[in-house]
């Protein structure tokens, strides 16, 4: 086997997050821009605007890799190739589509850093979209096999609690009900506040579009909330909100409990009436504040091989250090980031510990809490800048982001090593562990 190549991020860019509004399309900044334009515009204005200094073309690129979680309709991509088009890359450049739901980007990113290590490519594009507001999770063209649990067909599969998989909501409730009483309600709502008050504060000092390596965000063109006439450059994340606890915690509850006798721990944890008496309620604990909105945006990050980059005198913006990705219960996908880790951390030959910053998804403030709980992780090295619940979570584009957003913070802090993950509908995790060579 030859020796295999190290792999560096060169840059990171994205677009804002723009807060989805499925039923009212006018609301969404980016309501009257297809994904696969969300995407070429990317590209366009990263090429543009931030690789041209670097001397890195389309043409450099040999491979691109699109992540999105909801392949279909106006997200159908050819292959990943109809965005490339739309962002005039020349036609000798390659594209595959991947889709591990939320973790598509990560995926898309795993296999453009594999493709490097064993020398196949030398510079690859990972790069992730959504668009929540016009391909949303429930549409006509997502038809799961409900044959699944029809008791009278040959596809019924018991073992799996089908239900419960395919509805988001329910798979954070029951992953909670499972880790009872290691987490109260009350955690949950507290971390959805910390997210968004850092998301804001980070907003304020301008840290997501300057500072270290001139910022992540490229302002692109919208319309303004509600008029769809009034053109509006957006350069901010717009679901943000400065955030109290005690109105988190009067928000709406989403989900609806499960009332499971003992936890995953095989401790007594008292069925119906326990969870009534603990909780206070009969509903479940999922609110809009303690998990990611819809939200609509755009990823990119350009790996390359490390000699390849000398050659051309460039600088990383993060080492490669391993990648790692496993499988769990469906329905508690919530679980994931944990096993994805795992083999992150074994591959690396290192340790939670060593992890100076983590960014761990938040599409549910649950599952954020469930990786510190199984890692051990300190609450001051997660997710400083801010989270999911406040930045947005565009499914299959996030997990650019969390490397991307990583890779600064690495930076920004003078620290060394650091790990982003995410779960994944269906039961997956994905995780990418990153190295500042300068610390």
């Amino acid at each position: 086997m030859p020796e295999t190549k190290e792999v560096w991020m060169i840059d990171y860019a994205r677009t804002p997050f723009s807060r989805s509004r499925p039923k009212q399309p006018e609301r969404d900044a980016f309501g009257e821009i297809r994904s696969d334009e969300l995407l070429a515009t990317l590209l366009m204005k990263f090429f543009d605007e931030k690789l041209a200094d670097k001397g890195v073309q389309k043409a450099d690129i040999d491979e691109v890799l699109v992540g999105t979680a909801m392949g279909v309709y106006e997200n159908w991509t050819y292959g990943g190739r109809l965005p490339l088009f739309l962002a005039k890359f020349p036609v000798e450049v390659p594209a595959l589509f991947v889709d591990r739901q939320c973790g598509s980007a990560g995926s898309g990113m795993h296999v453009g850093i594999m493709e490097i290590m064993l020398g196949y490519s030398k510079t690859t594009l990972a790069t992730g979209v959504e668009h929540m507001t016009r391909v949303g999770m429930q549409n006509d063209h997502v038809r799961p096999n409900l044959k699944m649990i029809n008791k009278k067909s040959e596809w019924f599969r018991p073992e799996y609690d089908i239900l419960t998989t395919i509805n988001m909501l329910q798979t954070a409730q029951k992953l909670y009900e499972q880790e009872t009483p290691h987490f109260t309600k009350e955690d949950l709502d507290k971390f959805g506040v910390r997210s968004h008050n850092l998301t804001i504060k980070s907003q304020e000092d301008g840290w997501f579009t300057s500072g270290v390596w001139g910022g992540e965000i490229i302002p692109i063109e919208g319309h303004a909330e509600g008029n769809v006439e009034e053109a509006k450059v957006i350069d901010k994340d717009l679901a943000a909100r400065p955030s109290k606890l005690e109105k988190v915690a009067s928000l709406p509850r989403l989900s609806k409990p499960f009332y499971l006798k003992k936890n995953i721990y095989g401790e007594d944890i008292g069925g119906r009436a326990g969870y009534k008496e603990r909780e206070g309620t009969k509903d479940g604990v999922i609110t809009p504040g303690n998990s990611s909105p819809l939200n609509a945006g755009a990823t990119a990050a350009v790996l390359m091989e490390a000699e390849e980059a000398k050659s051309r005198g460039l600088e990383p913006l993060a080492k490669i250090v391993s990648i790692g990705w496993g499988g769990v219960d469906p329905s508690v996908m919530g679980r994931g980031p944990v096993p994805a880790t795992e083999m992150a951390l074994k591959h690396a030959s290192l340790k939670a510990d060593d992890m100076d910053y983590w960014e761990i998804n938040e599409a549910f403030c649950i599952v954020a809490l469930n990786c510190m709980k199984a890692f051990d992780i300190p609450e001051e090295k997660v997710n400083v800048m801010g989270g999911s619940t406040a930045i947005g979570h565009p499914l299959g584009s996030t997990m650019v982001r969390l490397p991307g957003t990583l890779a600064r913070i690495l930076r920004d802090k003078g620290a060394k090593y650091g790990c982003a993950n995410a779960c994944c509908g269906g039961g997956q995790g994905v995780a990418v562990i990153i190295e500042n060579p300068d610390a």
